[in-house]
């Protein structure tokens, strides 16, 4: 009887101990960053730049500014001095330059050469850390001009000539696709406050020196801390003009190797890990000064990644290669174009979070409000419902896009539930459970084959402002930017099955 008794202590003693450790564990494992820079509070910044035309190539370098790739990456030492990793030599390297890495079969191509500097920069800028070293916070502007007469864009990966029909992508002549003047204002500390910024303009007029932009493209990034205090404080600024009327600038956190969402290089950027769905929640501090009009397609967040129609992971085949988007925008200006009488431009279904599907033509319970506009891969093969395809341009292999707005069903993953929120004059911290509702989103893949996992290899927030007749600003601030990792549950991959 004794030992009896002794033997049921000794369970309960291991049994606490087991929950114990369990919970430690657990604890641990929720306060896991994916980037490198936790909630950008580190001193030593580390951040990029990166322009690109309109498929996410670069064409041709803006005159005497090099290969449209740059960074700032600096440490604090124990006096209180900034120890620079670039240098101004290094981020003017230009198509024909040598550096370390880039061969002689790829000095003079101009797309494959901005993608080896980005790798040389991070090798530059490089922090090691576990489980993966991680290189910068990236700063990407893209031109949304095309000019179709050019040939450079291919068709959902595929090579195509040049055509005459403008379509409906603003272009004013040859030339239209160019990259940026880049001027950078290599970060100094002063009275305890650290700054430095990238700024220009697409318009090849301008002058770094010039206070004035009026009538020309502008973009502006500056970025601020106080030494050992808070996070760092991304300030941008965008605006077109009319040679420029299609301007995008985000903050990304992309992958710190293999393909980021949007490309077929091989990136350098924050991600040490990579988030996948549904365990990870992404918190951000956004305060919007000025939207840039009504066809600002402001993104609270955006998240990409790479995956075939079959599920299996991207291996740079930009003809089997599909990129994938969810955006949230938050425009209140942004219309829905889903609709019960709009419903190719929605997806096939809605899950909600209690995992019960709504097909778009129930008409009576799909959110359509919840929906700007979906669009299927253009090298989807065995689509079973009339939708759109997406542009077959703008990305160098086929994408998929889900837009999101604004709606009371998004409010369980702490998204904005109605228009306005977030939005200017309602500057918000946020936490996002971006896993899961990015596992629960429609997304195409051929029938019978498995269920791709959705590793997530960008997040960003920022805009692109589309307008035709007059030039637009936007003005924001980014900060606390972090990326959690969630522990995962019993039955995540049995609902990651169901869709």
């Amino acid at each position: 009887m004794g030992i009896a008794i002794m033997e049921k202590k000794q369970h309960s003693h291991s049994t606490f101990l087991f929950l114990l450790v369990f919970l430690s564990i657990t604890r641990v494992q929720s306060h896991v960053s994916a980037v490198g820079d936790p909630g950008m509070k580190r001193d030593g910044l580390r951040v990029g730049f990166e322009g690109w035309n309109f498929c996410n190539e670069v064409g041709q370098e803006a005159p005497l500014m090099g290969s449209p790739r740059a960074a700032d990456c600096f440490d604090l030492s124990d006096s209180g001095k900034l120890i620079h990793k670039v240098t101004e030599a290094d981020n003017k390297l230009g198509v024909g330059q040598p550096f370390d890495s880039v061969g002689p079969q790829d000095i003079n191509n101009t797309d494959i050469y901005a993608a080896k500097k980005e790798l040389y920069l991070g090798s530059l800028c490089e922090v090691k850390d576990t489980p993966n070293p991680w290189q910068f916070w990236m700063i990407m502007l893209k031109n949304g001009n095309y000019d179709t007469k050019s040939g450079l864009c291919p068709q959902n990966g595929k090579k195509v000539p040049p055509f005459d029909s403008p379509g409906r992508f603003p272009c004013f002549g040859k030339g239209c696709m160019n990259q940026p003047i880049l001027c950078h204002q290599q970060t100094q500390i002063k009275e305890g406050t650290m700054s430095g910024g990238f700024s220009g303009s697409y318009d090849l007029g301008f002058d770094c020196d010039d206070d004035g932009y009026d009538g020309l493209s502008y973009y502006e990034v500056i970025w601020e801390k106080k030494v050992s205090v808070g996070s760092w404080v991304f300030k941008h600024k965008l605006k077109t003009s009319k040679k420029y009327p299609w301007l995008m600038l985000y903050l990304r956190a992309d992958a710190t190797k293999g393909f980021s969402g949007g490309y077929h290089y091989d990136t350098r950027g924050m991600l040490k890990i990579l988030p996948e769905s549904p365990n990870f929640k992404v918190r951000l501090t956004l305060d919007i000064k000025l939207g840039g009009g009504a066809k600002s397609q402001f993104y609270l967040l955006d998240i990409g990644s790479c995956w075939k129609n079959n599920g299996a992971p991207c291996d740079g085949d930009v003809l089997s290669d599909v990129t994938r988007y969810s955006e949230m925008i938050i425009n209140p200006e942004t219309p829905a174009w889903c609709s019960p009488t709009g419903q190719r431009n929605c997806p096939p279904y809605h899950i909600t979070a209690e995992d019960r599907k709504i097909y778009r033509n129930d008409t009576d319970n799909f959110p359509y409000s919840a929906y700007h506009y979906y669009c299927a891969p253009g090298n989807a093969k065995h689509l079973e419902h009339e939708v759109d395809t997406c542009d077959p341009y703008s990305n160098p292999q086929a994408q998929e896009i889900v837009q999101l707005l604004p709606h009371p069903i998004w409010g369980q993953y702490g998204y904005p539930t109605k228009k306005g929120d977030g939005w200017v004059g309602d500057a918000r911290t946020w936490e996002l459970d971006v896993g899961a509702l990015s596992s629960r989103l429609y997304f195409y893949q051929d029938p019978g084959t498995p269920p791709a996992k959705r590793k997530w290899t960008s997040l960003d927030s920022g805009t692109e402002i589309f307008v035709s007749d007059s030039d637009e600003v936007a003005e924001w601030t980014l900060s606390d930017f972090d990326v959690i990792i969630t522990p995962p549950t019993i039955d995540d991959e049995d609902k990651l099955q169901l869709y």
